[in-house]
């Protein structure tokens, strides 16, 4: 199969790479979509110990089964693959996990690939209606959907109203829309890039500005510099909640005398359950997270040049979707 390969910092090759061979229980996926997060991104930079290379990125993944009773079956993927068994997976935390593994880190190879293997468990089956880029959007927006649903559980009923997310990428966005499904109505996005910051407002209808100003009573870090903690901590209302997502800098930012002084909750966020991801698929499935028309397609073979575009900031669109076979 053909498949974009991490080689080191900055540098992706497009090649021949052996094919998968599915373990017990698992299946044969043609991948015919797979998105670039913002954690392949830092992989790239050789930011992140977890993908040492040669190593196939990419976990963003929809495409259709290859073989066996379920052969020819639309699916999106969770690619978090856990042990089921922990006390976390038995109470429906799957993703704390502690031997939880994920595709584009070792041991298991990602989808910026031609094929996957995946256990049966780990997909959910898409409609004939739904396109499969669209489909592949499921992982970035269950990120942001287990995020939001732990920021309202933890905030007072009466500001359900009013949101702040801190980025305009796909988790930003993703957190937008999350945030609109779940009955929030007045949402404001920050995103210092221009061209973005237009594409948020005119293809998605998202209210975007360059700097935030007041209070709110949730706020969602989908960048996690150390800028972005310190904009949260300062924008948080009191007795507010901050869902931190972002994992761009590990330290700084935090204004912990404030957040105690006031009484903001801080929230850590990773990954997504798997009900999470299963009521995400459905939302995208039913239109609750809109027309989801604002990715970049591009094919795969051209992935090196995307991740040169994306480093560059030229990149407008708050997704790039790779087509392994274009």
């Amino acid at each position: 199969m053909k498949a974009l390969v991490y080689q080191g910092d900055k540098t992706l090759t497009f090649q021949d790479f052996e094919d998968p061979t599915p373990a017990e229980g698992e299946v044969l996926i043609k991948v015919e979509a797979v998105g670039i997060c913002g954690s392949d991104m830092h992989a790239y930079l050789g930011h992140d110990a977890r993908r040492p290379a040669p190593l196939i990125l990419g976990h963003e993944a929809a495409g259709t089964i290859v073989g066996g009773p379920r052969d020819g079956e639309r699916v999106t993927v969770n690619p978090l693959v856990t042990c089921g068994t922990c006390p976390a997976c038995q109470s429906q935390r799957e993703n704390l996990c502690p031997t939880r593994q994920i595709i584009s880190m070792q041991p298991r190879e990602g989808a910026f690939a031609q094929y996957i293997g995946m256990p049966l468990s780990n997909l959910v089956t898409v409609p004939d209606a739904v396109p499969l880029a669209k489909a592949a959007l499921a992982e970035p927006l269950a990120v942001s959907w287990h995020a939001v649903r732990l920021a309202l559980a933890a905030h007072h009923p009466a500001d359900a109203g009013k949101a702040l997310v801190l980025g305009g990428g796909a988790i930003g966005l993703a957190a937008a829309l999350a945030l609109k499904a779940m009955g929030a109505e007045d949402i404001t996005i920050v995103e210092p890039n221009a061209d973005r910051r237009a594409f948020l407002a005119d293809t998605c209808g998202q209210r975007a500005v360059a700097e935030a100003e007041g209070s709110y009573p949730i706020v969602i870090d989908a960048v996690g510099f150390a800028a972005t903690r310190a904009a949260a901590s300062s924008h948080a209302a009191p007795g507010g909640v901050i869902a931190h997502v972002g994992l761009g800098e590990d330290t700084g930012g935090l204004d912990v005398r404030r957040m105690t002084l006031q009484e903001i909750t801080f929230i850590g966020t990773y990954t997504y359950t798997a009900q999470d991801f299963r009521d995400t698929a459905q939302a995208i499935f039913n239109g609750r997270l809109g027309p989801l028309d604002w990715a970049e397609l591009r094919p795969l073979c051209d992935g090196n040049g995307a991740f040169q575009d994306l480093l560059a900031g030229a990149v407008a669109a708050p997704k790039i979707v790779l087509d392994p076979w274009a």
